[in-house]
């Protein structure tokens, strides 16, 4: 006997075994998965926060020292020199400030780089073991 299709129960029940359903994705690993992704994540921006506020306690640190340094200057500067003397000075103290600005600038800039390349790491990281994760899931369904 068939049905209207021209196909025996038999056949169709042949064929109903043979489908496969795609393999169904392991919930739980995909689960534990994003739990780690989002760990890393936090991480990366907990690490940049502390990045941050290292740059902003140095910065806050280069400024005191600067408004000390200053006050210092003026005093040095109020005192009975000759003109050329005081001109003298001025030079010495503002070649002295400049390399104290430069170097100032280049540690706050290495503070910053050091933040963002540790942070960038850990991501790359996570997404290196996410892909390896992936592709374990996938030879897992296949």
């Amino acid at each position: 006997m068939s049905d209207r299709f021209g196909m025996k129960p038999d056949d169709m029940m042949k064929m109903l075994a043979e489908f496969r359903l795609p393999a169904m994705p392991d919930l739980e690993g995909l689960a534990q998965a994003q739990r780690r992704n989002l760990e890393a994540l936090s991480a990366a921006n907990r690490i940049a926060l502390e990045g941050a506020q290292a740059v902003a306690r140095r910065h806050m640190e280069i400024v005191q020292s600067a408004m000390g340094e200053m006050t210092e200057a003026i005093r040095t500067m109020t005192g009975a020199e000759s003109p050329q003397e005081r001109a003298t000075r001025q030079a010495e103290l503002l070649k002295a400030g400049y390399e104290r600005a430069v170097a100032n600038m280049k540690e706050v800039a290495d503070l910053i780089q050091k933040s963002n390349a540790e942070a960038l790491g850990l991501l790359n990281k996570r997404f290196a073991e996410a892909m390896d994760e992936v592709k374990s899931m996938a030879g897992k369904g296949g």
